[in-house]
């Protein structure tokens, strides 16, 4: 089989991979790709949001199947416009796909068939949105209605900060567009986790969970992130945890967007906050996560190509898991994620067994491989345990700090594990 991968991140250089181990595939290629997936794959510069240019080059060159990565494609109907001419699409439709597309639809659709979520109200005018966070006190948070990369969400300690936010993202049109409306909602306490789960229609087989890192800084101090690292499985997260969340969570929103006209194909991904009332949804994206991709995939046995062929032809694809710990940290430009600087060379890590880097924000220059991003790398290792695969991790960096780069120091630490 010949496969394309969308994207240009962390995520995809990850998919392309575990794609790689399969027998089934003959040649991968990715558009556009980066510094890392090069040794992989066939890159081909076609920008991600190029979606006519993606169908040309996959009617031309046959492509077998087609993943895709990012959330911007999506919410701009790639997948639509791969059916229409005929060709094998891993991805949801763009009337599924604003179930991340649109934080107010999300909250209105898990609402409406019983999801478990925080309270909220949605505000397009900044006044109206303000006395309700004065009604509501904090800590609240606030988030741009639409896509931010993961950067439109603000947790407010305080109701002057939750106020800034909505003037921020309102007023002045930080986001954009996708600022345009805002989201206020409930500030729900407890652990996070990730579960994500390959989906076609009604069939829902869920991923181990993980938990990913959003704050830049360590002790979860700073900005919030698109994320600083992530682990799996989650120590904390039982079964009888995931399969709530399967129960109430996943599979009530894949017949919920049926019933709804929107069928789901692809990856249904749940952010769950663990709250004392059980796990609660803050958001649903509808691709694979990032940085979580990058440490679930590595303990996943299955043939990923097989995987997705057998979801999407109705079968169960038995997923099988290492019975192994892995951890993931990244590596980031410095200034992220606001200003940063890009061009700086890539320091090297050593390769060792069972440890791997996966390029996020990298492009080749020269001989060289430089930055060309906010997150740069991932640098993840796996072990038996959840401790000796953050260790290992950790042995990997350089002992020098890069001047250029920061990274999180407490990743699957026991005080943020």
């Amino acid at each position: 089989m010949k496969v394309l991968v969308v994207g240009r991140g962390g995520r995809e250089h990850s998919i392309v991979m575990k794609l790689a181990e399969s027998d089934r595939v003959t040649k991968i290629f990715a558009a556009p790709g980066n510094g890392g997936i090069e040794s992989l794959a066939s890159c081909v510069p076609i920008d991600e949001m190029d979606v006519d240019g993606l169908v040309q080059f996959a009617k031309e060159n046959e492509m077998d199947l087609t993943v895709v990565g990012p959330e911007d494609p999506l919410n701009a109907g790639i997948a639509d416009r791969f059916q229409e001419e005929g060709l094998q699409v891993f991805a949801p439709l763009q009337n599924a796909a604003l179930l991340e597309g649109s934080k107010s639809f999300a909250k209105e659709f898990m609402q409406k068939y019983d999801i478990p979520t925080a309270a909220y109200d949605t505000f397009t005018d900044a006044e109206e949105a303000k006395a309700y966070i004065d009604q509501q006190g904090a800590p609240i948070v606030i988030k741009a209605d639409g896509l931010a990369a993961g950067k439109g969400v603000v947790v407010a300690g305080t109701v002057e900060q939750a106020k800034q936010a909505v003037d921020e993202m309102l007023i002045d049109k930080t986001f954009k567009e996708a600022g345009a409306k805002v989201v206020v909602e409930e500030c729900l306490v407890g652990k996070e986790y990730s579960l994500m789960a390959f989906v076609h229609e009604n069939g829902v087989y869920p991923m181990i969970p993980a938990r990913d890192h959003k704050r830049a800084y360590d002790n979860d101090e700073g900005p919030n992130t698109g994320g600083m690292g992530s682990f799996a499985p989650v120590p904390d997260v039982t079964q009888e945890d995931i399969d709530y969340s399967m129960e109430k969570i996943l599979k009530p929103a894949a017949n919920g967007l049926i019933k709804e006209g929107r069928p789901f194909t692809g990856i249904l991904y749940a952010g769950l906050m663990m709250t004392e009332s059980g796990p609660k949804v803050i958001e649903f994206n509808t691709r694979f996560g990032d940085p979580e991709t990058q440490i679930v995939l590595p303990l996943l046995e299955n043939d990923l190509v097989q995987v997705m062929l057998d979801v999407m032809e109705g079968k169960n694809p038995e997923l099988v898991w290492e019975d192994n710990h892995c951890v993931g940290v990244v590596l980031a430009s410095k200034g992220y994620p606001r200003e940063y600087a890009k061009g700086a060379v890539i320091p090297k890590f050593d390769d060792l067994e069972n440890t791997y880097v996966i390029h996020a924000g990298t492009k080749k220059d020269g001989d060289n491989i430089v930055s060309d991003g906010g997150r740069v790398l991932l640098v993840g290792a796996k072990a038996d345990t959840l401790e000796n695969a953050a260790k290992r991790t950790y042995q990997l960096f350089p002992e020098k700090e890069d001047e250029a780069f920061f990274y999180r120091k407490d990743i699957a630490t026991p005080a943020e594990s």
